[in-house]
């Protein structure tokens, strides 16, 4: 695993993580809330070699750069394509986890022309549901510092399988990195989002990857996206929750190499 940190266009610097063949066929990873690239740590290093794959901390996250604007969706999609053009990358697989497939979704729609596949981790068919918006709520009077109490227990409630501990307390440590008013500038500026009016307008291949004890999104949000997508297949994981990319990434990397081979 390679890392480093670059200034892109919309202003701030990206920090990501790199792997496989720096001449592959490029794959880009938009990580789910609150979470770093250390979300698909589990997933790049089974990914065929012959993929390059790129892995960004988020504006705001991780060890990225985190300016006082630009956390709409749109922005964060913005970011996305400045972070292509800086690695020089002119179309890319783009895979985005839970917060990171509205990331993920944006781009495809603003900017077909990018994006050669699509992977959307456990996504929603809208941001907003009774779960998105009890969750906005608990944040309303968050503390600065956010109780690590408080991470553990969001992030242990959002995966099924057991973890390697030295994997859940790095998600923890990484978690803990947003700082407090981007916990909550981030979820409000996700909840406002709407794309569901042009989700027609993807026309990328799409592998919809979804837990089937997902506590956040619905198997009816995988349907209704099956149906607003042309070219979107669902697999379905037993006994997985929210974060696939955490719990099986075998299969995930697996599942993404097989969609790669068949476009």
């Amino acid at each position: 695993m390679r890392f480093a940190t670059i200034p892109i266009a919309t202003g701030p610097h990206l920090h990501y993580a790199e792997h496989g063949d720096p001449q592959g066929e490029p794959i880009v990873f938009l990580h789910g809330w609150p979470d770093s690239w250390f979300s698909f740590s589990r997933v790049l290093p089974l990914l065929p070699e012959r993929l390059h794959a790129f892995a960004p901390d988020q504006r705001g996250f991780g060890d990225s750069d985190r300016p006082e604007s630009g956390y709409t969706i749109p922005d964060m999609g913005a970011d996305a394509i400045a972070f292509l053009d800086a690695v020089g990358i002119t179309r890319v697989t783009l895979v985005g986890h839970s917060y990171g497939t509205f990331v993920a979704r944006q781009v495809a729609i603003a900017h077909p022309e990018r994006v050669s596949a699509l992977v959307l981790i456990d996504t929603g068919f809208s941001t907003s549901n009774p779960v998105t918006q009890d969750l906005q709520t608990s944040l309303r009077d968050l503390p600065d510092p956010i109780p690590q109490q408080f991470a553990r227990d969001f992030q242990a409630g959002t995966a099924y399988q057991p973890l390697p501990a030295d994997f859940f307390e790095r998600i923890i440590a990484e978690s803990l990195k947003l700082p407090p008013r981007l916990w909550r500038l981030t979820i409000d500026q996700m909840l406002a989002y709407d794309d569901t009016r042009q989700l027609a307008r993807i026309q990328a291949p799409t592998l919809l990857l979804w837990g089937d004890r997902d506590a956040l999104f619905s198997r009816a949000d995988q349907d209704r996206m099956k149906a607003a997508l042309t070219a979107a297949r669902l697999t379905i994981y037993d006994e997985t929750g929210h974060c696939p990319n955490w719990e099986r990434p075998e299969r995930v990397a697996a599942d993404i190499a097989k969609l790669l081979q068949q476009t």
